[in-house]
């Protein structure tokens, strides 16, 4: 009995023995292209280089408008007290953008990333134009001393204030934007020199800020 009982304790082993070699054996599963391994795009020959990496393949589309927007104007205060309108901008692009003062995180950032922008392109034909979607308390004086932080060209870079329901419809109605009371979207939008939206960018996005830059560059370069 003993006999058998290790005859049949050899072979369950032998069987268990097997099974984990054919699991060894068994080709690793495909886990997707790791951080920074190039992705082969769909439109890509076979031979041809990919031009994107799996973090630009991730990115999404910058927005473009199908369909006019419901609103093609506005006037609001800029922080001299001045009034500016859509008429006003008119003949530059301009990158626009929503924010707030008391913000802690996202309008620093992004106005870090506007200041960028402003210095690059500083002396050429095209504006920056911030609203805040808090103008209770972003009134022109707190608008002025939040620019200065910025060293923001009076010029080249305004910053904007109104009634926040009037803020809220230019955000909705003509930027396709949610606005409220301290809050909006990290997207910029650039409007060319007749008015028209050419495009929004997100700008925590790298390739979106490289798209905009582009797009900017090809509205001012001569023709």
């Amino acid at each position: 009995m003993k006999t058998a009982a290790n005859i049949v304790s050899i072979l369950v082993a032998g069987v268990v023995l097997g099974l984990v070699f054919r699991e060894f054996r068994k080709p690793k599963a495909a886990t997707g292209p790791g951080p920074g391994e190039v992705v082969y795009q769909p439109d890509v020959a076979p031979g041809e280089e990919p031009t994107a990496s799996k973090e630009e393949m991730d990115v999404p589309e910058v927005v473009r408008l199908d369909s006019p927007p419901l609103l093609n104007h506005f006037e609001l205060i800029e922080r001299s007290g001045k009034p500016i309108s859509t008429d006003d901008l008119k003949g530059q692009p301009y990158v626009l953008s929503f924010f707030f003062t008391t913000c802690p995180s996202i309008c620093p950032q992004q106005n870090q990333r506007i200041q960028k922008l402003q210095d690059e392109f500083a002396g050429q034909p095209i504006r920056f134009v911030s609203i805040t979607c808090d103008p209770e308390k972003d009134t022109p004086e707190v608008l002025t001393e939040y620019a200065a932080r910025y060293g923001a060209d009076k010029e080249q870079w305004l910053f904007l204030t109104g009634e926040l329901d009037y803020i809220r419809q230019i955000g909705v109605d003509m930027f396709r934007q949610p606005i409220a009371k301290g809050f909006h979207t990290e997207k910029l939008v650039l409007v060319d020199a007749e008015g028209n939206i050419e495009g929004m960018y997100v700008q925590t996005e790298p390739v979106h800020m490289e798209k905009l830059r582009e797009a900017m560059r090809s509205m001012i370069e001569p023709k």
